[in-house]
């Protein structure tokens, strides 16, 4: 039977993930990747560690599956969105390094051009609002603060990719410099509706084209592989994550709408070849381009979700286990009115605070770990339902969320997600719908389906949630919830 390897390089680790055309796990491999925090609200990661773990999984992934009987015919790259990577382009090496989508070091940046009166020019043409989170002032950072990369940048001895870019270029020896459409349209600078880099966002983000990729479709023959990594095979797709992972839940009509709760929570709803302008600050983005036709989302963007967890095990030791969280927060009736508003790295959608901080409230001399983690759990349904009560106001009411992301697998938060949200979760068995998706265009480009719909048949149900309280007591919750958003969002003034 035919594989396909996926490499998903995300925010906290480098995973690569074999898959036969079923949807079924034949080897996997995960490497975990070291968070740089030079400043307050900053985030980096070394690339070559991107590159080097990357490299190792993909190696070792590819050699469990042929010592069991596979044939691997090809590659699917995933990738965090939105981070930002400069290299030389004769030595391949990185000029500083990549700077995280959470980081939030350009929010002044982009309060000047706020000011400037550019915002509705920027949402008009890449469908996207002026914040840190996004590619643009992160490429400008750079250039501006690494000593005669800007000079370097204008006279072509530099490159610019987010790290589906950037790997592709390792992977085929510098041979090929691209970036497929998802990603390119997550960076600012490309103009959703012509397909093309935009010169007049160009000038506005101060960012030469000098630098950038070709933008290329998300599945066919992209590229090949030297043999660095055993073996020699084709690159067939690239699609950021969250696009990626809407593929891989069988996303594929226009309606369809899921969730991945991983480092942040991404809401993907398919809009098909319709483009939907929110008035509620949600983002238009491309959520694939494929055979000459461009398909839009509407999206949602959480910048806090697995961390919140992260931070309660890692740094305040209050559990030991993720896994534990769940029946820590199943201990209690209730939350006894303690709120916490994760903005460890700022708000995301609708508000879009760059500047607002993490906050705990309602706690008391009763105040236990269990109401932490109880509290932390909830903030992830109450964040999603701010985004689904955005997507309201647009006039979109979706009745059934697909879920994914390691948290999908936390029983405790998908019951109370669907308490919140009022509306039936559905979780498939395999959780790794972000590998899988670009596992299944890199077989569409192969020719193992005839089109993406068949593609979606490895989606398989594992778990269906239904909303066990009644209206009036999710208006209690989320009204406490509301409460200390805006408590949050005044304290950032």
């Amino acid at each position: 039977m035919k594989t396909y390897l996926a490499i998903d390089q995300g925010t906290t680790s480098s995973r690569a993930i074999v898959f036969d055309t079923n949807g079924n796990t034949v080897s996997t491999a995960h490497k975990e990747l070291t968070q740089i925090y030079p400043n307050d609200g900053w985030l980096e990661h070394d690339p070559e560690e991107i590159w080097s773990s990357t490299l190792s999984v993909t190696r070792k992934a590819i050699s469990e599956a042929i010592s069991g009987g596979y044939k691997v015919c090809g590659i699917g790259i995933t990738n965090q969105r939105e981070t930002s990577i400069i290299w030389d382009r004769s030595t391949g090496k990185p000029i500083y390094n990549a700077i995280v989508w959470q980081d939030r070091r350009t929010s002044k940046i982009c309060e000047k051009i706020r000011k400037s009166g550019k915002a509705q020019e920027i949402k008009e043409s890449s469908g996207l609002l002026i914040d840190p989170y996004f590619s643009a002032t992160k490429i400008s950072w750079i250039l501006d603060n690494v000593p005669g990369a800007r000079k370097r940048a204008e006279i072509g001895e530099l490159a610019f990719g987010t790290v589906e870019s950037f790997l592709i270029w390792r992977l085929t020896g510098g041979k090929k410099h691209i970036s497929d459409a998802t990603n390119a349209s997550r960076t600012s600078l490309y103009n959703i509706e012509n397909g093309e880099w935009d010169d007049s966002l160009l000038s506005i983000f101060n960012v030469p084209k000098s630098i950038l990729p070709e933008v290329v479709e998300c599945a066919g023959l992209l590229g090949q592989t030297t043999t660095e990594i055993g073996y020699s095979l084709p690159i067939l797709s690239a699609i950021g994550d969250q696009q990626s992972a809407a593929i891989g839940q069988a996303c594929t009509e226009p309606g369809a709408i899921k969730a991945t709760f991983g480092t942040g929570c991404f809401v993907i709803l398919n809009t098909g070849e319709k483009r939907l302008h929110s008035n509620n600050r949600l983002l238009t983005t491309i959520g694939l381009k494929l055979d000459g036709k461009t398909s839009f989302a509407l999206e949602g963007s959480i910048f806090n979700a697995g961390t919140v967890i992260q931070w309660l095990r890692d740094d305040l030791k209050v559990l030991k286990s993720a896994k534990d969280s769940a029946n820590i927060a199943n201990s209690m009736t209730s939350n006894h009115g303690v709120y916490i508003v994760p903005a460890f790295t700022g708000l995301g959608a609708p508000w879009w605070d760059p500047d607002a901080r993490g906050a705990i409230y309602g706690i008391t001399r009763d105040t236990s770990r269990a109401h932490f983690v109880r509290a932390a759990l909830e903030s992830v349904a109450y964040q999603t339902n701010d985004l689904f009560n955005a997507m309201s106001q647009d006039g979109i009411k979706p009745l059934l969320l697909k879920v994914d992301g390691g948290m999908a697998e936390n029983n405790w938060l998908m019951q109370f997600l669907s308490n919140i949200l009022g509306i039936n979760v559905e979780r498939p068995k395999v959780l790794e719908t972000t590998a899988l998706g670009a596992a299944m265009l890199a077989a569409l480009a192969d020719g193992c389906f005839s089109d993406i719909k068949d593609a979606s048949k490895a989606w398989h149900l594992d778990a269906r949630f239904n909303p066990t309280l009644s209206p009036s007591q999710t208006k209690v919750l989320t009204d406490g919830w509301s409460v200390a958003v805006k408590k949050t969002l005044l304290s950032s003034q």
